[in-house]
């Protein structure tokens, strides 16, 4: 699929990145330029407004099937009516990223590496993302003070050799901003490796320039993960994006997120990983999609993601496949049975790499008719989401909204 110059944008404009930022879809009558919004989804925008912002920019808009609601592109970035369903929980922070953040936005959960969450602005606000407590909102933004109390952070601790420039999106930052913030980390004698996460590729490839891959080039080992998550994101300008970046010495890996109704059948992951490698990028991670709240219609079960790994392992070229995981406060686990220890009601119980045991709140959905894992007990000090978690309320008028982008408070319930 190859998306085209729409209203009245000329060539020159189409292809320019910060042309594709300033004219993001931000409301309903800008959507109705590209698909033909359903009574629930205009619903949707309207029940989420001020909990969670949605932008869209005019490439990945115009990938969007103008008729189909199901269409995967509207899925990833529309509001759904799903997202005011109720919800078993509504974490804002699963992995307690703020409780292991020293410094703000820096998040130091394993021994030699951090995750740097350098801005909280992206190209487009995906409806299941992780970080919804924060992109999009004034108050996680970084000032340049806060960019060096990390940085001071970082050259403080010398056993971190391994930092990801994430956020938000890094490559929203302007090629200078970028080229000194990896000056910066490249000076530091510890940091042997810098990575980059960033959806741009998939939903504004034109952000990757000549320019930008001269900036990356300079400053090398740079590696970069994208996030693609289904076939018709594979577009001609995303492959051109991942070549380029490939060509300039950037290793280019791809983490995906499991989602139901988009990409939770082997057929469809089959050709999504085949599609990567054609284009040069590496299956990396599927993660299992995290508990934040308004996603339970896009969650499945933890036994259909190890159902496709087994439809995938055989079945198509090894390094195709990636490593289908659960990011935990006690970090990723492999979703294998090596890991996973079975089904207590509706909760998988689980070993974490640092030994303890971790119960992720999974339950099957009415009238499953798939694979099961084997029931056991669940074990005493078992960590999990704790009972009474806070969760969101989306157009609750008893729920109060917080902070710059109007952050739904939390709501015992």
């Amino acid at each position: 699929m190859t998306a085209r110059p729409q209203h009245n944008a000329s060539v020159a404009e189409w292809a320019d990145w910060r042309w594709q930022m300033r004219h993001r879809v931000r409301d309903v009558e800008t959507l109705e330029r590209y698909v033909q919004p359903t009574d629930d989804e205009r619903g949707a925008i309207r029940a989420t407004a001020g909990v969670f912002r949605w932008t869209i920019t005019p490439y990945y808009a115009s990938l969007m099937d103008a008729l189909d609601p199901a269409c995967p592109i509207r899925q990833h970035v529309v509001p759904q009516a799903g997202e005011t369903a109720p919800d078993i929980v509504g974490v804002q922070d699963p992995l307690d990223e703020t409780g292991h953040s020293p410094v703000k936005n820096l998040v130091h959960n394993y021994p030699d590496k951090v995750a740097f969450c350098v801005t909280s602005e992206c190209a487009v606000y995906c409806r299941y993302c992780l970080r919804k407590r924060m992109v999009g909102d004034a108050d996680w933004m970084m000032k340049k003070d806060e960019l060096r109390d990390g940085l001071a952070y970082l050259r403080a601790h010398p056993e971190i050799r391994d930092v990801l420039l994430t956020g938000g999106d890094p490559l929203v930052f302007s090629d200078d901003n970028l080229d000194w913030l990896l000056g910066e980390l490249r000076a530091i004698p510890h940091v042997e490796v810098i990575r980059i996460g960033s959806r741009l590729p998939v939903v504004n490839p034109m952000r990757v320039t000549d320019e930008l891959c001269a900036v990356l080039r300079r400053h090398h080992p740079v590696w970069l993960n994208t996030h693609f998550n289904h076939p018709r994101e594979l577009t001609p300008e995303a492959r051109a994006a991942c070549e380029s970046l490939a060509d300039a010495g950037v290793p280019v890996g791809n983490q995906s997120v499991l989602l139901a109704g988009i990409n939770d059948d082997a057929d469809t992951m089959r050709q999504f990983v085949e599609g990567l490698v054609a284009m040069r990028v590496r299956p990396y991670y599927l993660y299992h999609a995290q508990l934040i709240g308004g996603t339970a219609h896009l969650r499945t079960p933890v036994e259909a993601g190890m159902e496709i790994m087994r439809a995938l392992r055989g079945h198509t070229s090894g390094f195709a496949v990636p490593a289908y995981v659960l990011d935990t406060p006690d970090g990723k686990v492999p979703l294998t049975r090596d890991y996973v220890r079975g089904r207590a009601g509706d909760h998988v119980v689980m070993e974490t790499t640092r030994g303890t045991v971790w119960a992720e709140p999974n339950p099957l959905p009415p009238g499953w008719t798939g694979p099961r894992l084997p029931e056991v007990t669940m074990p005493a000090g078992v960590r999990t989401v704790p009972t009474g978690a806070p969760r969101f309320v989306y157009g609750d008028p008893a729920a109060p909204l917080a902070g710059a982008a109007g952050r739904a408070e939390a709501a015992r319930p």
